[in-house]
């Protein structure tokens, strides 16, 4: 419906419920003679007289009454939710939904909500794990988490998280089978444990760093997963080397069960931030959220 219509419609419901145009203006912040233009206008467009004027008084006709009756409810309701998006945009409340990787939700997201929305009990976060470069406009997502490096320059981008580095590891059974890996290039004599990113149908390569030189290395094996979860647990179980961020290791590393090789070749990187469009109005609930995962280390 057009515009000057629903302007002129208030118009009509103003009037009828003050019966006075002298009432009705002042309320609306118009002239009477304005006012009653408006509704002469629109008793025009419908073909119909909705007001009875006297010299006293302004009172709806049968069509009036009717359409009052019929358009009370419906602006009644259109203030309602009005009022409830103001309520939003004053409140921190609503969902929130944010597309990650299964590292990032489990070393950086869920430790920080855990803390964050005991304290908001109306705001909601939908975390959904997902190895693929996820169009978050076109998702319809809040929010993503990315490596720093990866993050669109469309996007605003804030740190999350502390610089990483991955780790090459085995378990000492499998060592005590093979001789360690002395150059990236050594891994093709290995049994290599694989991840695949299911959106590209692709395994991802071992990314290595030193002095300078690049070396991306793909590498073989018998196993290969969609989730680091099962990489680190055959890892542990002797399958093979797994190449995993150093903080899902750290823990095996100290109490033995897993040995760190390469570990000259794995250069520190940017840590995680979370991306979204630079043309968003933050909601209050957004606004907090984004404070409460910022990296302050």
């Amino acid at each position: 419906m057009a515009r000057d219509i629903l302007h002129d419609l208030q118009a009509f419901m103003a009037v009828a419920r003050a019966g006075s145009f002298t009432r009705a203006a002042a309320q609306m912040g118009l002239s009477p003679s304005a006012l009653s233009h408006t509704i002469r206008a629109l008793e025009t467009r419908l073909g119909l007289r909705l007001l009875t004027r006297t010299t006293r008084s302004v009172a709806p006709t049968q069509a009036g009454e009717r359409l009052l009756n019929g358009l009370a409810p419906k602006f009644a309701g259109i203030e309602a939710e009005l009022a409830a998006l103001s309520a939003l945009r004053d409140k921190p409340a609503g969902t929130i939904r944010i597309t990650t990787a299964e590292h990032a939700a489990n070393s950086v997201l869920w430790p920080k909500l855990a803390d964050f929305l005991p304290d908001y009990p109306d705001i909601k976060v939908e975390v959904v794990v997902d190895y693929g470069l996820t169009d978050i406009v076109a998702e319809r997502f809040d929010a993503g988490v990315r490596h720093g490096e990866l993050v669109a320059r469309d996007m605003i981008a804030v740190r999350i998280g502390r610089d990483l580095r991955m780790a090459v590891v085995a378990a000492p059974a499998y060592f005590s089978r093979h001789a360690p890996p002395r150059s990236p290039r050594d891994l093709t004599g290995h049994a290599c444990i694989n991840l695949r990113l299911p959106t590209y149908n692709s395994l991802l390569p071992w990314e290595f760093e030193k002095s300078g030189q690049e070396l991306n290395v793909h590498v073989d094996g018998q196993l290969i997963f969609s989730s680091t979860t099962q990489i680190l647990d055959a890892a542990l179980r002797g399958f093979g080397l797994a190449y995993l961020p150093d903080d899902m290791v750290a823990a095996p590393l100290r109490d033995g069960r897993l040995v760190r090789v390469l570990d000259d070749w794995c250069a520190p990187f940017p840590g995680y931030h979370l991306y979204y469009p630079s043309r968003r109005q933050a909601s209050p609930a957004f606004t907090l959220l984004v404070e409460a995962l910022r990296h302050r280390g």
